[in-house]
C-alpha cells in the first residue's frame, strides 16, 4: 500500500479516518521528519478535546474503568480517543501488552480510536509522544481523550503534564491508599476511583481515603467515588465527578492551566531531545570516550568531566561549575 502524503495525513486526520491517524500517531511516536511537519500542520487546530487520565498501580482496573467510561461517554454521543501507555520492551521498546483486551469491546467502534504506546523507560509511565499523539487525536476531533498510564509509583506525577481531570484508580484491600501517601501520589488526583467497590474493605478504605485528604492542603479537595468497573456499577457517578472537576475549572484557569502545562512539556521534550544528542555525541567521540575513563579509573572528578563533556558537545564555554549549571 503506498504510503500517504503529508496533504492526504492531514486531510485524513482532520476527517477522522483511522489509517491516517493511526500512521500520524506512528510517525511522531518515532519522531520522524514527517512527524514534525504534521503537527505543524495541525497544532492550530488542536485544544479542543478534554484530556482525562486514569493512573494507579498495576491490577487496581484502570483498563476496565476506562473501558466501562468509553461506554458510557459513547453513549452520551461523544468522540473518544484512548492512549494507553504500556510497559516497554527494553530491546523491541514497543508496547509489551498490545492493545488492552478490556478496551476491545470498543475497536469496531468508528467513533473510538484506541492506540498503546510504549512508556519506552520514560519514568513518568508516559511516552515522551503521549503529548504528540493526543494532539493528533484532537485534531481528528475526538472530545475527550482517555490516556490509561503504567502504575509505577511516585512518578506518576506527569501524568499530570498532559491530562486536565486526573483519576487516581485505588483498590481495597491493596495497601495502595497508604503507599499512595507515601509516594505523594494522593496530591495527583482531581477524582479518586475506590475500584471494586463490592470488596468488604472498599468501606474502610473510603474512610482511610477520606482521613488522609484531610490532612492535606489542596486547592480543591478531590471527589471520591466507589465503582465497579466490570459490572458497570458508580461509572455515571464516576463521570459526573469528572465533569463536576472540569466546571471547577472553568475556562479561564483550564487555559490557565493548559497554557503552563505546554511550557513544562516543550521543556521536558526539548530535555529528551538533548540528552539523545549527548548520548550520540558521546559515544562516537574518542576523546569523550576517554574523559569517562579517565572518572572510570579516578583520575578526574565526575564535575570536571561533565564540564569537558558539556563544553565540547554543546560548544558552550566558560569557567568553574558556572559553564554546565
Amino acid at each position: 500500500m503506498a504510503e500517504l502524503t503529508i496533504e492526504q495525513l492531514v486531510d485524513g486526520v482532520r476527517s477522522g479516518k483511522r489509517r491516517p491517524i493511526a500512521r500520524a500517531i506512528s510517525l511522531v511516536e518515532n519522531g520522524a521528519p514527517k512527524g514534525y511537519e504534521l503537527l505543524k500542520r495541525l497544532y492550530p487546530e488542536t485544544g479542543q478535546a478534554y484530556a482525562v487520565g486514569l493512573t494507579g498501580s498495576p491490577g487496581v482496573g484502570k483498563s476496565t474503568l476506562a473501558s466501562a467510561l468509553v461506554s458510557h461517554t459513547r453513549a452520551m454521543g461523544k468522540q473518544i480517543g484512548v492512549i494507553s501507555v504500556d510497559p516497554s520492551s527494553p530491546f523491541t521498546q514497543g508496547a509489551l501488552l498490545g492493545d488492552r483486551i478490556r478496551l476491545s469491546d470498543h475497536f469496531l467502534d468508528e467513533g473510538v480510536f484506541i492506540r498503546s504506546m510504549g512508556a519506552r523507560g520514560h519514568l513518568g509511565g508516559l511516552a515522551q509522544a503521549t503529548l504528540e499523539a493526543a494532539l493528533v487525536l484532537d485534531a481528528a476531533g475526538k472530545e475527550i481523550v482517555f490516556l490509561e498510564t503504567v502504575g509505577t509509583g511516585q512518578s506518576e506525577v506527569e501524568v499530570r503534564s498532559v491530562a486536565d481531570t486526573v483519576v487516581l484508580v485505588l483498590m481495597p484491600g491493596s495497601g495502595d491508599a497508604v503507599q499512595a501517601l507515601k509516594a505523594g501520589i494522593m496530591e495527583i488526583p482531581n477524582v479518586i476511583a475506590i475500584n471494586k467497590c463490592d470488596h468488604p474493605h472498599a468501606k474502610t478504605m473510603l474512610t482511610e481515603v477520606r482521613q488522609m485528604l484531610a490532612l492535606g492542603e489542596v486547592e480543591r479537595k478531590p471527589s471520591i467515588v466507589l465503582t465497579e468497573a466490570i459490572e458497570g456499577e458508580g461509572i455515571e457517578e464516576l463521570w459526573a465527578a469528572v465533569e463536576e472537576h472540569r466546571d471547577w475549572l472553568g475556562p479561564e484557569r483550564l487555559l490557565e492551566r493548559r497554557r503552563a502545562r505546554i511550557a513544562v512539556e516543550v521543556f521536558a521534550i526539548a530535555s529528551e531531545r538533548a540528552k539523545e544528542h549527548l548520548e550520540r555525541k558521546v559515544a562516537d567521540d574518542p576523546e569523550l570516550q576517554r574523559v569517562l575513563r579517565d572518572v572510570q579509573d579516578r583520575k578526574l572528578d565526575p564535575l570536571s568531566a561533565v564540564r569537558a563533556i558539556v563544553e565540547r558537545v554543546f560548544d558552550i564555554q566558560g569557567n568553574g561549575t558556572d559553564s554546565v549549571s
